[in-house]
């Protein structure tokens, strides 16, 4: 069953809206905005009746709100008035209501148009997951192909994108850059690491497998893949048009390769001048490459790993998400196990 805040200074409207909607939705009756925001910590309910003139935060003020919290965006809010205009709906419209509806409240009314929107909030849902899950799909691929070309780093993606998400599902808990992470959806986000190696695509396949130490010509050809990865991904986007998880891909691409201390590539970026994206990235793909075997070099151990990455906070990597890092360690271990080589 659908749930439905009804929000009203009004007792008897509140009352009013309940009789009407209660045979087909939960239906939640709450006498002021604050009230709402309280309840909204614990419930989310899939359409929001909001009484526009309310004493203390009024309806403007708290749609405003709601459409600034990244959890509560999406939420269709409908507002109730007792007075209709045509700047007070402009105004209103223009806030993110989706529909209006006059007081006296007619059930019939108030039940026809609360159908209508939560159906298209449906529609408009499943369409999203449906493009979603494309878009993760095509982004599998393109990572599996260039993955498959280097023969060398097996399952490198899926973990590095595993050890992306425990990092940044910590530093949101911990309260590391959060302001940074305010409007990241972890949805696009972390899918969008996949493609952090797309720049190997531009990389002669003599190299990328060559079963022995690289000359410095041959490092120096590597290492343009991020600077690749940046072009590929600004062509991609400006093909499609999509600038949310191509633009967060951008950054995985251009910028895992920076350091802390400025002595990173392609940029020379040092500290937060490095997008958070990059410095995230830099830890998890490290972290992989050490426990790793390749043809310069045997795996290390999981606590020598742990070690070399905590040995380098404040140098190649950001001190503060070594923090987090090193937190959440046991969690790397555990992917480390799951996707073995």
């Amino acid at each position: 069953m659908k749930t439905i805040f009804v929000v009203d200074d009004s007792t008897v409207n509140l009352t009013m809206a309940k009789q009407a909607l209660e045979d087909k939705y939960q239906v939640l009756t709450l006498p002021s905005a604050a009230k709402m925001f309280t309840l909204l910590e614990k419930v989310m309910p899939d359409l929001i009746l909001l009484d526009i003139q309310m004493p203390e935060e009024d309806g403007f003020s708290a749609i405003e709100k709601l459409k600034k919290n990244k959890r509560t965006e999406n939420v269709p809010v409908m507002f109730l008035t007792a007075s209709m205009d045509e700047k007070t709906e402009a105004h209103g419209l223009s806030l993110g209501a989706v529909d209006f509806v006059s007081k006296p409240v007619s059930p019939a009314v108030l039940n026809n148009r609360i159908s209508h929107h939560i159906h298209i909030d449906e529609m408009i849902r499943d369409r999203t997951k449906r493009l979603e899950r494309l878009q993760n799909s095509v982004l599998s691929v393109v990572a599996d192909m260039v993955e498959s070309r280097d023969k060398i780093t097996g399952w490198h993606v899926e973990r590095t994108t595993a050890y992306v998400r425990i990092l940044i599902e910590s530093m949101r808990q911990r309260g590391v850059y959060v302001e940074d992470m305010k409007n990241w959806d972890l949805d696009r986000v972390v899918p969008s690491a996949r493609l952090h190696d797309l720049g190997k695509i531009a990389i002669s396949d003599l190299i990328l497998n060559k079963p022995s130490k690289l000359t410095t010509e041959e490092f120096e050809k590597i290492k343009t893949h991020a600077t690749e990865g940046e072009q590929i991904i600004d062509h991609m986007i400006a093909r499609t048009g999509e600038e949310i998880f191509l633009h967060h891909a951008k950054l995985f691409a251009g910028y895992h390769h920076e350091r802390w201390d400025g002595k990173g590539y392609p940029h020379g970026l040092a500290g937060t001048s490095i997008p958070l994206e990059g410095r995230i990235m830099a830890i998890a793909d490290v972290f992989d490459v050490l426990v790793s075997e390749r043809p310069y070099k045997k795996a290390f151990s999981y606590d020598e790993a742990v070690s070399i990455i905590m040995a380098d906070a404040g140098k190649h990597f950001d001190p503060n998400i070594v923090e987090v890092f090193y937190e959440e360690r046991h969690k790397f271990k555990e992917v480390l196990m799951r996707l073995c080589h």
